[in-house]
């Protein structure tokens, strides 16, 4: 079953309307860099960022199902990818190294968060000092929808106000997702 949900998390991350591209495109990452994909599923993104950052680049794939991170793991050793850290974590209790990420990713995640502003405080010791954190959050859709009826999104001036609160500037902000918006920002200074 894991691994079913897991093919319908890249298989949903990867469709064209998802914009996945454009995605990749707008984070900029360079070869070398070391990120986090928080709630990495199935891995779609952890394995892309992956081969953009190369041999001398990290990518931690974070989730809190382990057999995800195992399908995660099994994925990268058939590409090849020697640089893909699967890393367990329980609900807000990340372990990663500290002052080494380029880049925390978040894709459709914070709505799973409690107390987000103290879960984006404490993401800031794991950050290199122009480090980054990507947000992409479901906007709220039509009411009879899931994300509607179970409240399975987190509206995008919450976002910024909850970042901001956690000592957070706004970098960048895209609209080109139909159902998702996508911010990036930096640690205040």
């Amino acid at each position: 079953m894991a691994n079913f949900q897991a093919k319908m998390f890249n298989k949903k991350a990867s469709d064209p309307k998802n914009k996945p591209d454009q995605i990749t495109e707008a984070i900029a990452l360079k070869p070398g860099q070391s990120i986090a994909d928080i709630g990495s599923g199935g891995g779609y993104f952890s394995l892309r960022f992956a081969r953009i950052v190369g041999e001398e680049g990290r990518v931690y794939a974070v989730d809190t199902k382990p057999e995800f991170l195992e399908y995660v793991k099994n994925s990268a050793r058939e590409e090849g990818l020697d640089n893909v850290i699967p890393t367990l974590v329980s609900e807000d209790k990340l372990d990663l190294p500290e002052k080494s990420l380029d880049l925390i990713f978040m894709r459709n995640v914070t709505h799973h968060i409690p107390n987000r502003v103290e879960y984006f405080k404490s993401l800031k010791r794991f950050l290199k000092p122009d480090g980054r954190i990507a947000i992409i959050e479901y906007k709220k859709g039509k009411i009879f929808t899931f994300r509607g009826l179970f409240g399975h999104y987190v509206p995008e001036e919450t976002i910024i106000q909850e970042m901001e609160e956690a000592g957070y500037s706004l970098e960048k902000e895209f609209n080109f997702l139909p159902e998702q918006h996508f911010t990036i920002y930096t640690v205040k200074k």
